[in-house]
């Protein structure tokens, strides 16, 4: 380039005028196979007191495609002062996030090459004349990914591009590509984890949309088991299917349609006349997408596996964001080791899941437990039992009108101090205790309710009138509901992206669905100010977090006296700093609870059968505890 000095140049004009010119050289093609400035991250939400901000990331400086969506390397640019390959571990992080094997540094002079699938020599030095043509880079890439050529057309089929410029971030990427490599490999179980809030269901659209469309699967079957989940799958992210999809309704399989979506409670029930899916032979569907697949379809004695079991030909595919292992339940054993995970505490590091933060409420009765005096009848004249009544007894067989009413009180105050009409989720042991949190909260909240009878609504399985509510509470751009009461309706699928605090009043010894609550928050929303959101938790779910299974720790650990305000202080010790000793006991160890008999129902109201003691004229107050603050890795 004539008389230019290339030591004055910036790393823009390095880029500009010495490596771009080089690749293009060589066959790159501009408009499809070149990206500047490549975003891989968002940046992580950091939280102090009351505010959040993002911290700052850098972008891949090139990457190249063999086609859109399809990487094969990263170019890491520096100023030419510097060494040549002085951006080479920047690029091999780049590269290690988009799964691609070859990095190229460069500072104008030349290239530093890292070639993964040369494991002889990983790095030479090129001239900026050699650098490789795309037919060089995708032959080493196909060789390196042991694709065969009756793989190459669902491999590189083309994804789907509404032509907004929406493009899968890496980690959804790599899940599609993964899966449909395994598929076109010819597996034919398949398992997806990925953290709530990170985009299933739009992955899900993505790999069966590639594999429609390469005509590798001709018919395929979206499973979930909850009306919303299907509703909001078929209008949102599946809307591109058009005309050829449909949802299974009144138990009729329509074997015009090439896309069904389909809860399992349409395609079978306990009687022969009920098993819809047998109007079609075993080998009619060729994939089965399994939504939420750490339910129902785990279970070998499942009467949904008889769907999967049924069309056992077909390829099939499970999505979870929280694997079900027990000695009695298994994803693993049915799909196989997952194709992919991407984890809660991936999702927050990488800034595309919101933080949180956890106050602690213990009360005195739940540490204490209670007892009734000889003889004592509860409100409706029912002799109590004589024992000592303790936190999983509450609001299951024994009910204490105060301590709902102070677990309503400290959601108020907590309401009151920050943001009254914060999207608010309170999870109950059952249906009952739900309504009863729901009187309690409209009292507590007169103003609010006079402004909007919504302020608060009961949203569960049995009310009609609260299940239509749903869509305005998950809703941005709706004020109405505020307050969500719930038991089970709500714990998963349910896409909720500005709710700020999830009240946890519900027993809960499950890890995988404590995680699956927790996903309730983590979604973020910058335009409608959710940056993090803050769990109040009441009944010690939160020491799920001391589970080594557990992954994607709060920021913020707070435990107020009785005489302390709910909310926690604004001046929480930064990032990395460690506690300040209290001199107040510390938690109690974690033991993973026993497995219950018995599953909590959505449908119970509150367990048909039991007897549940109703009292009041208890005194109940918030007990004595500490403050803990911890930082990102707990």
């Amino acid at each position: 380039m004539g008389n230019v000095n290339k030591a004055k140049l910036t790393e823009t004009d390095i880029i500009t005028k010495f490596i771009l010119p080089a690749v293009k050289k060589v066959g790159w093609d501009d408009m499809t196979q070149i990206r500047q400035e490549v975003k891989l991250r968002d940046g992580k939400v950091v939280v102090r007191g009351q505010a959040a901000a993002r911290k700052k990331v850098k972008s891949a400086d090139i990457v190249l495609y063999h086609k859109p969506n399809m990487p094969l390397a990263v170019i890491e640019a520096k100023a030419n002062h510097h060494e040549m390959g002085k951006g080479m571990q920047q690029g091999l992080d780049y590269a290690r996030l988009l799964d691609v094997p070859f990095v190229f540094a460069s500072n104008g002079d030349g290239f530093v090459f890292h070639d993964k699938t040369n494991q002889t020599t990983l790095e030479t030095q090129i001239c900026l004349e050699d650098f490789p043509t795309p037919a060089q880079l995708w032959d080493k890439y196909c060789v390196w990914k042991g694709y065969t050529a009756a793989q190459l057309p669902i491999i590189t089929q083309d994804y789907y591009d509404d032509g907004s410029g929406k493009a899968p971030r890496y980690y959804q990427l790599q899940a599609i590509n993964k899966t449909i490599e395994a598929i076109s490999a010819g597996q034919d179980r398949a398992l997806l984890v990925m953290a709530t809030g990170t985009g299933k269901t739009y992955t899900a659209f993505q790999i069966i949309w590639r594999l429609w469309k390469s005509r590798n699967k001709k018919r395929i079957l979206f499973l979930a088991d909850r009306n919303i989940l299907v509703d909001q799958t078929r209008i949102n992210d599946f809307q591109p299917f058009g005309q050829a999809m449909t949802k299974v309704e009144g138990r009729k399989v329509d074997p015009a349609y090439e896309i069904h979506l389909a809860l399992y409670q349409a395609l079978t029930g306990p009687e022969e006349s009920q098993k819809a899916y047998k109007q079609v032979a075993p080998d009619f569907f060729d994939l089965i997408i399994i939504d939420e697949c750490h339910r129902g379809s785990a279970a070998d004695d499942s009467a949904w596996r008889e769907i999967l079991e049924y069309f056992g030909s077909a390829t099939q595919v499970g999505l979870t964001a929280t694997p079900k292992e027990t000695d009695e339940v298994s994803n693993t054993d049915y799909f196989g080791d997952p194709v992919y995970t991407y984890s809660l505490k991936e999702g927050i590091e990488d800034g595309f899941l919101a933080p949180y933060k956890v106050v602690r409420v213990d009360i005195d009765v739940d540490l204490q437990g209670w007892r009734p005096t000889k003889g004592q009848v509860d409100k409706k004249g029912e002799v109590i039992e004589d024992r000592i009544y303790n936190q999983k007894d509450f609001d299951r067989t024994m009910v204490i009108d105060e301590r709902t009413e102070l677990v309503a009180q400290t959601i108020t105050n907590y309401l009151k101090r920050t943001d009254p009409l914060a999207k608010t989720i309170v999870f109950c042991n059952d249906i009952d205790h739900a309504e009863r949190m729901r009187r309690a909260l409209i009292n507590l909240n007169p103003e609010q309710v006079a402004k909007n009878d919504k302020y608060v609504m009961k949203i569960t399985g049995d009310d009609e009138i609260g299940k239509a509510q749903l869509d305005n509470f998950i809703n941005p751009k709706k004020t109405y509901p505020v307050i969500a009461t719930t038991s089970e309706l709500m714990t998963t699928g349910v896409d909720a992206k500005t709710c700020k605090l999830v009240v946890l009043d519900q027993n809960i010894q499950s890890m995988t669905k404590f995680k699956q609550i927790i996903g309730r928050g983590t979604r973020l929303r910058e335009d409608y100010q959710k940056l993090y959101f803050t769990i109040m938790d009441f009944k010690g779910a939160t020491r799920l977090f001391a589970d080594p299974d557990f992954d994607g720790e709060p920021v913020d650990i707070y435990e107020p006296d009785p005489d302390q305000p709910v909310t926690p202080p604004d001046d929480a010790p930064p990032e990395g700093a460690n506690p300040p000793h209290t001199g107040e006991p510390e938690a109690p160890p974690y033991y993973p609870a026993a497995p219950q008999g018995r599953p909590d129902s959505e449908e119970s109201q509150g367990d048909k059968g039991r007897v549940k003691y109703v009292i009041d004229d208890v005194n109940v107050r918030i007990a004595v505890e500490r403050s803990q603050y911890l930082d990102a890795d707990g």
